[in-house]
């Protein structure tokens, strides 16, 4: 079996993970799947913005864990979750680093969505 090449964030390829001081909330077939004040917001070289979600604040119960598996070479292993009660467009629409590459590791036990599989990210200043 081939090594999975392992890279480190630099300058040519920055990551970055900090504190959202925004309530994050997520949306997807009309409900709200999570919902969390703690927020990371990962980014990482010109790749737009991602919210990463403490575990902890995602109804889990709206989740199904999927075979689908993929890896980065700056974060490592990614698993998947469907969301089914968003039909085809929740298909994967969930992933997690669920033991991360010590660069980023901040991100451990926390879930991100993808904007165009849900329908809304939304970042409240306020409430």
């Amino acid at each position: 079996m081939q090594e999975k090449p392992v890279k480190i964030p630099g300058p040519d390829h920055p990551i970055t993970i900090a504190a959202n001081p925004a309530r994050v909330v997520v949306k997807a077939a009309g409900r709200v799947i999570a919902d969390t004040r703690a927020a990371l917001t990962l980014r990482e070289a010109s790749y737009p913005a991602v919210q990463y979600i403490p575990r902890k604040d995602v109804d889990m119960s709206l989740l199904a864990r999927t075979e689908h598996a993929t890896y980065c070479p700056f974060k490592g292993d990614c698993a998947y979750y469907s969301i089914p009660s968003a039909g085809g467009k929740g298909a994967n629409a969930v992933w997690t680093y669920e033991q991360p590459y010590e660069s980023v590791e901040q991100i451990k036990d926390h879930l991100a969505f993808y904007p165009d599989r849900v329908d809304a990210i939304e970042e409240r200043t306020q409430g």
